[in-house]
């Protein structure tokens, strides 16, 4: 990264947006279901016992718990479990702000996911999950100039989960990223809180310039399965956006757009398609 290239990435990290902004997590509450179902786990599927045991059963917190989860899908031959284990509940021990983001984003999945029947089935198994946990602790390391480090993270996270988001991307809590593979995320991209994204979305910027060139997503916004939001578009609080399009200008505040390129289509029928997850273009017309 050359010095032009570093001055515009740190301008688009002070941009004031809503990130992580309201609601709290209850961590010990959510810790304390973790455990019981474990032990449920445990008790009914002897297959899984070493890994809930390693994972949960063993840890005495949520940080630890996160880092051991990671450790074991991250851990490669340049970088064995016994140095990136530490690495990473060190981290989150030393920046509780991203366990509470870890937290947020876990609920997000059991609430808004049909499929999803337990708070542990994000943490066992979800690469959504475990990609933006991932996401979490490299921009942390990119804020703390650790950033050789931090691009080394995003690239093996790109090969586990199939998800490849900058570590100097800005992302908010109570995501829910949904399926992910193919989940693409550039530089100065900006995702507010209680968004909702499927697989296969990228958000690109145009061009080879520099500065902020990737869009901003804000509060409540639904991203369909496929859609590609490319430049540095604004998505405004609660749209939603159809499976497949590509988005080449701003899209207003609750409004639905679909298309190759998009097009307004008309006033999204929910106040939060984020929540709802209601991917149909049952929308209500614009008044003219």
């Amino acid at each position: 990264m050359n010095e032009s290239q570093q001055t515009a990435a740190d301008a688009a990290s002070n941009i004031p947006n809503k990130l992580c902004a309201g609601k709290s997590a209850d961590i010990q509450g959510v810790w304390k279901i973790l455990r019981e179902e474990a032990e449920k786990v445990a008790a009914s599927e002897s297959t899984l016992i070493h890994l809930v045991e390693d994972v949960i059963l063993t840890r005495q917190t949520p940080a630890a718990a996160l880092g051991a989860r990671l450790a074991r899908r991250l851990a490669r031959e340049d970088m064995p479990r016994e140095t990136m284990e530490p690495l990473l509940t060190g981290v989150f021990e030393e920046h509780p702000l991203i366990v509470h983001s870890a937290i947020r984003d876990m609920r997000a999945m059991f609430d808004r996911d049909p499929a999803c029947f337990s708070l542990l089935e994000p943490l066992l198994f979800f690469k959504g999950y475990l990609a933006l946990t991932t996401y979490r602790v490299s921009h942390q390391l990119w804020n703390d100039r650790r950033r050789w480090l931090a691009l080394y993270l995003q690239s093996i996270a790109s090969e586990a989960f199939a998800v490849d988001i900058h570590p100097a991307a800005r992302i908010g809590c109570g995501i829910l990223l949904d399926h992910a593979t193919s989940f693409v995320v550039g530089e100065t991209a900006i995702i507010e809180d209680d968004v909702s994204i499927l697989h296969e979305v990228t958000l690109g910027g145009t061009g080879k310039e520099s500065g902020d060139r990737h869009p901003i997503i804000r509060s409540c916004v639904l991203i369909g399965a496929g859609a590609k939001i490319l430049g540095r578009v604004e998505i405004g609080t609660g749209a939603k956006i159809g499976a497949g399009s590509v988005v080449l200008a701003d899209v207003p505040p609750h409004t639905t757009v679909a298309g190759v390129p998009a097009v307004v289509v008309g006033v999204a029928s929910e106040e939060n398609p984020a929540i709802e997850m209601n991917q149909h273009l049952d929308c209500r017309k614009k008044h003219m």
